[in-house]
């Protein structure tokens, strides 16, 4: 009788450290039978950290090359000015670099003949001092830069600030659960699965600083210029098993 006991106790301590453990897995790892679906949306609102806009020269001519080194002196004089107010190289790019000709069609002979060449150079500048964007804006139109594209607002790091609308979202989801629960008379049990959706828009336009054609000698005055706010949203989904 003392060995069954023995016998009988090394079982009892094998089943409840070994091989419970083991069946709990295995159900874990089982999808549950039925299940609850819900999902809850989470915003927080953000200044944007970023403007960002493009220039260009936009030159026509017979030579080609002519007017690439006549665009280039005008593009490398307004980086230089861009630098000048702090700007550094990383947000400066150039985004832009196309020169084509420019064909007269004759339809008796069914020729093309180049009369000259269009060139364009655009560049692309991040701003991160809002203080300076209006200075920017402005002296680029003396120093020759004949377009200037609609400015756009940006969070340079969105997730940063994301946390705080996806543990709303997270809350609010667990509530709703919680309360189909209750009504339904079921108990919830584990998390099946966890998904989410980041709902953060692209870049925001608040307006365009234009100035087209001349010779550059007058500043064009850019409009007032307000980043405001932007709303980041998270859409999260959480399934569970219900008991």
């Amino acid at each position: 009788w003392m060995l069954l006991n023995l016998v009988l106790a090394a079982l009892f301590v094998n089943i409840i450290f070994f091989v419970m453990p083991l069946l709990n897995q295995y159900a874990d790892s089982l999808y549950p039978t039925r299940t609850l679906n819900v999902s809850a949306e989470g915003k927080t609102f953000v200044t944007p950290d970023i403007a960002q806009f493009s220039f260009s020269v936009l030159s026509q001519g017979s030579d080609p090359s002519v007017l690439a080194d006549d665009n280039n002196k005008k593009i490398s004089a307004a980086i230089d000015f861009v630098k000048s107010h702090g700007i550094g190289s990383d947000d400066i790019q150039t985004s832009g670099y196309n020169l084509q000709p420019n064909y007269q069609y004759d339809r008796d002979f069914q020729t093309r003949t180049i009369l000259g060449y269009t060139l364009q150079q655009t560049v692309t500048v991040k701003i991160r001092d809002f203080d300076v964007i209006n200075d920017v804006i402005g002296g680029l139109t003396p120093l020759g830069i004949n377009e200037i594209s609609g400015i756009s607002f940006i969070v340079d790091d969105p997730e940063a600030f994301l946390s705080e609308a996806r543990e709303e979202a997270f809350q609010k989801a667990r509530a709703k659960a919680q309360s189909i629960a209750e009504e339904s008379g079921v108990r919830l049990g584990r998390v099946v699965s966890v998904g989410e959706n980041q709902g953060y828009p692209g870049p925001i336009y608040k307006g365009e600083a234009l100035g087209f054609g001349g010779d550059g000698s007058v500043a064009i005055a850019p409009p007032a210029i307000e980043p405001g706010t932007e709303e980041l949203t998270i859409q999260v989904f959480i399934t569970y098993a219900i008991e």
